[in-house]
C-alpha cells in the first residue's frame, strides 16, 4: 500500500447529531440550549457554549430551524422526513429505500451526513417535482446496520487509517495511536466504529483484531469471515460444555422411541461430507405399498435450550461453507460424531415416515422420535452408478471406499424404487408450478496448502434428485400438519417474483431470443421452465441461470405462512438439517411440543427468532460466495499468460463483464482497454458501440481475454480485451 500523508484528526466535542435525535425524537417541540443540555445532562459552561455553538450551524445548514428566538425545532412533523435504509452505491452516492416511495430516492454524497450502507435513517425529501426522481438528505442515522469492518493499515507516525475493499465503504476509519492494538503497517485488521464527530472526514475506530497480512490464504478466508461477522471459531467454554455431553446410546432413551434399527436404512451424500444429518429407510409392505422413513438427526436431544451451546448455536444460526472450509452451527463432536448418521451405528432420529402408493400418493404418515441404525453410507456418485447401471457393483474410479464393492441386493432394489417414486413426484411437483434451478455451482481441486488445482462444476443428477424429493416430502409434511392445526410454527416462505425485476430480465435475456410469457402465474413458471431447460449447457446458461434467481424474491423463515411460490408448496419448513441450521432445530421442538398436546406458542417471540435465522443465512450466503469469488480470483492469477474464451454477461458504461466459458470466473474489461475502436455505451442497446466501425459488443458475445489484474484483496478481475470469436 503506498504511503498517504495525512493530517490527524483533532477530535472536537461535539453535540450534533445528539440534539438531532433529540429534536428529531420531539418533533413539535421546540427547545432552548438549557433544555437540551439537561437532555444531556451537560451543565458545565463549556458544554453548553458548545450546544450553542452547533445549534446555530444546524439552523444555518438547515437541517434545524429557529423557530423563535433562541428555540430550536426540526420539522420532523412534516411529511417530507421519511424513515429508512440507505443503499450505497460504489461511486459514494446512495439511494433511500422507503416503503412509501415506488422509486428509490436519491441521495448525493454531500448530503450523506455520514450515513453508511444498510444504516436505518431519516431523511429530509425533496425534488418531488413529476418527471423527476427524489433527492434527500439524510437527517439522523437512526441505528447503524454494522460498526465493524475488515480492512487494510496503514500507520502514520502518530495516528492510522484502515481503508476497507468494500466499494460500498466510502470512507477510511481513522484509528488514534493508542487504539492500534498489535497490528504493523499493512496488515489486515478488523476495526470498531466508536465514533464519527459531526465535523470529521472519517469515523474514529480501534483495532479489534489482527487477521494478517493481505493476500495470504488464511488472512483472506478470516477477513471474509470477519467482514460478515461470521465467527471462526468456538469459543473454549462451548467447546468445553460440548466436550462434556453424554453421547451414549442408551436403553431408556431408545425405549422411548420407535425402533427402527432393523428396517434397511441407508444415506446418501457429497463423497467429501462429514455431517450426515438425514437417512432414508425402505420397507415394502403386505399391501403391495412402501414405507419410507426420513431420519433426521435429532439434534434437539442433545442441544438444550438455555444452554450456552444452545446460545452459540443460536446466534450461528447456520454452518458457513466457504471454498475451502465449513464453518459449523455445531461443535464436531456433535456435528461430525455424536448427530451424524454415520454407518453401522445406533443413532437417535427424528423421523417422517410415510406410506407411499406405487402411484405415489402418501397414505399414511407419521411423525416422531425414532432410533435407526445405518446399514450402507453413499455418496451421490455411487447412487447414481446403481441408478444408471442397475449393477451392484461399486467400480473402484467411483468407490468412496478407495476399493471395488458389492452392494445387497436389496439397498439395490430400495435405491431403484425410491429413483422411481422421486421421479414421480418431481413430475408433480413440476405439473403444479414448481420452478426448476439446477444452476451450476463452481467448484475446486484444492492442493494440500489450499491452492485452487482446477476447476469442475457440481451438476444435480437422479441421486441428488431423490433425496431432493424426498426431502421436500418431509418439510411439506410436517408443515402441512402443524399448518392446518393453525398452530404458531416457523414456515419457510417465498413470495411470488417482482414482476419489474422479471420484465428486466425479459429485455436482457431477449438478446439471446428467449422470452417470459407473463399472462398468469402458471404461464411465467412454465415458461421459466422452459427457459432452464433451453439454455441448459449454452455458454450463456450461467448468466440466464442468475438472471432468473435474481428475479426471484428470496426465500425466508416466518411464522407468516404465504407458501413457497418456487416449489408450488402451499406449505413447507425446513425439517430436515439441524446440524447445519438452527430454524430445523426449532422445527424439531415445536413439532415435539406439538405432538405432545402444547399449545400455540407466542407468535412474535417465533418471529424475531425467524427473522434473525434469515438475517444469519444471508450473511453466510454472502460469505461463501466471497470464498468463491477469492478463489477465483487466486486460480486465474496462476494463469495469467492464457487466452480464455468468454461470454459477455454483463454491459455497463464504464466497461463490459466477461464469464470465461471453461471455469464461469468472470472478470472486467474496461472500456478504455479495448483499442480496436472508440466505444461508448448505449442504454438503448445495452451494448458498448464503436465510434468509427458501428459495430457492439453486447450480452452473449464471445471474445477472448487475458488476465490484466488478479486482486485477491478485493476479489477482484480485470481483464484485457484480445479479440472477437469470429
Amino acid at each position: 500500500m503506498s504511503k498517504r500523508l495525512r493530517k490527524p484528526i483533532k477530535k472536537e466535542k461535539d453535540f450534533s447529531d445528539k440534539i438531532i435525535k433529540i429534536l428529531s425524537q420531539n418533533a413539535n417541540k421546540a427547545f432552548n440550549y438549557k433544555q437540551i443540555g439537561a437532555k444531556l445532562e451537560l451543565d458545565d459552561t463549556q458544554s453548553r457554549n458548545q450546544i450553542i455553538k452547533d445549534l446555530k450551524i444546524l439552523a444555518a445548514s438547515k437541517k434545524i430551524i429557529e423557530s423563535e428566538p433562541g428555540k430550536y425545532l426540526i420539522k420532523a412533523a412534516s411529511k417530507e422526513y421519511y424513515e429508512g435504509t440507505i443503499d450505497m452505491t460504489g461511486r459514494k452516492t446512495a439511494y433511500f429505500i422507503c416503503p412509501e416511495f415506488e422509486e428509490d430516492v436519491f441521495i448525493p454524497s454531500n448530503n450523506l451526513n455520514h450515513a453508511l450502507d444498510k444504516d436505518t435513517v431519516k431523511v429530509y425529501v425533496y425534488n418531488k417535482r413529476s418527471g423527476r426522481r427524489a433527492e434527500g438528505e439524510v437527517i439522523e442515522v437512526i441505528e447503524r446496520y454494522k460498526t465493524d469492518f475488515v480492512g487494510v493499515i496503514d500507520i502514520q507516525k502518530n495516528f492510522s487509517f484502515v481503508s476497507t475493499a468494500n466499494p460500498k465503504m466510502y470512507t477510511d476509519i481513522f484509528i488514534p495511536k493508542d487504539k492500534i492494538g498489535e497490528a504493523e503497517q499493512g496488515d489486515v485488521v478488523l476495526v470498531h466504529i466508536e465514533d464519527w464527530p459531526s465535523r470529521a472526514d472519517s469515523p474514529f475506530g480501534k483495532v479489534v483484531k489482527v487477521l494478517g497480512k493481505p493476500g495470504e490464504h488464511d488472512t483472506e478466508i478470516h477477513a471474509i469471515l470477519a467482514e460478515y461477522g461470521l465467527p471462526a471459531e468456538f469459543p473454549i467454554e462451548v467447546e468445553t460444555f460440548a466436550q462434556k455431553i453424554d453421547t451414549s446410546i442408551e436403553a431408556s432413551e431408545i425405549a422411548k422411541r420407535r425402533d427402527m434399527r432393523d428396517t434397511l436404512t441407508f444415506t446418501i451424500d457429497p463423497k467429501d461430507a462429514k455431517d450426515f444429518d438425514d437417512a432414508l429407510s425402505f420397507k415394502k409392505l403386505e399391501n403391495g405399498n412402501y414405507e419410507i422413513g426420513v431420519h433426521i438427526a435429532d439434534v434437539s436431544y442433545y442441544l438444550e435450550e438455555g444452554t450456552i451451546l444452545d446460545d452459540e448455536a443460536y446466534q450461528r444460526a447456520t454452518s458457513v461453507y466457504l471454498v475451502d472450509r465449513v464453518v459449523p452451527m455445531l461443535p464436531e463432536v456433535l456435528s461430525n460424531f455424536a448427530c451424524s448418521l454415520r454407518p453401522q451405528e445406533e443413532k437417535y432420529t427424528f423421523s417422517a415416515i410415510f406410506e407411499i402408493s406405487e402411484k405415489c400418493q402418501v397414505v399414511n404418515q407419521w411423525f416422531g422420535r425414532t432410533v435407526i441404525f445405518s446399514d450402507q453410507r453413499f455418496a451421490y456418485e455411487e447412487a447414481q452408478y446403481i441408478i444408471e447401471t442397475k449393477d451392484n457393483t461399486i467400480p473402484v474410479d467411483i468407490s468412496i471406499t478407495g476399493t471395488s464393492y458389492v452392494v445387497s441386493d436389496e439397498i439395490v432394489a430400495a435405491t431403484l424404487k425410491m429413483d422411481q417414486l422421486a421421479k414421480i413426484f418431481r413430475r408433480n411437483r413440476m405439473n403444479e408450478g414448481a420452478i426448476s434451478f439446477d444452476k451450476v455451482e463452481v467448484k475446486f481441486n484444492l492442493d494440500l496448502e489450499g491452492e485452487p488445482e482446477g476447476v469442475y462444476f457440481k451438476v444435480s443428477k437422479d441421486a441428488n434428485h431423490l433425496i431432493e424429493e424426498f426431502m421436500l416430502l418431509a418439510n411439506r409434511k410436517v408443515a402441512e400438519y402443524i399448518g392446518k392445526q393453525k398452530k404458531t410454527f416457523i414456515y419457510r416462505i417465498h413470495d411470488e417474483p417482482n414482476e419489474d425485476k422479471l420484465i428486466a430480465m425479459q429485455n436482457l435475456i431477449a438478446k439471446f431470443g428467449y422470452k417470459i410469457d407473463f399472462r398468469n402465474k402458471g404461464d411465467i413458471s412454465k415458461s421459466l421452465n422452459a427457459l432452464m431447460k433451453e439454455v441448459n449447457g449454452k455458454k450463456e446458461q450461467n448468466l440466464i441461470d442468475t438472471l432468473a434467481i435474481r428475479s426471484m424474491s428470496k426465500a425466508k423463515y416466518s411464522t407468516d405462512n404465504i407458501g413457497h411460490y418456487g416449489l408450488a408448496f402451499d406449505y413447507y419448513s425446513h425439517f430436515t438439517s439441524p446440524i447445519r441450521r438452527y430454524p430445523d432445530v426449532m422445527v424439531h421442538r415445536l413439532l415435539q411440543y406439538y405432538l405432545d398436546g402444547g399449545k400455540s406458542v407466542d407468535e412474535e417471540t417465533y418471529e424475531a427468532k425467524c427473522l434473525h435465522s434469515s438475517t444469519m443465512e444471508g450473511l453466510a450466503t454472502n460469505a461463501e460466495r466471497d470464498s468463491i469469488k477469492y478463489m477465483q480470483v487466486k486460480y486465474m492469477q496462476n494463469h495469467q499468460d492464457q487466452e480464455f474464451l468468454g461470454v459477455i454477461s454483463g454491459v455497463t458504461e464504464w466497461g463490459i463483464y466477461v464469464e470465461i466459458i471453461e471455469n464461469k470466473c468472470e472478470g472486467m474489461v474496461r472500456t478504455r482497454d479495448i483499442k480496436e475502436d472508440y466505444y461508448t455505451f448505449d442504454e438503448k442497446q445495452y451494448a458498448l458501440v464503436g465510434a468509427n466501425s458501428n459495430r457492439l459488443l453486447q450480452l452473449g458475445d464471445e471474445i477472448y481475454v487475458k488476465v490484466k489484474n488478479a486482486d485477491l484483496v478485493k476479489k477482484q478481475l480485470d481483464f484485457n480485451f484480445i479479440k472477437r470469436n469470429e
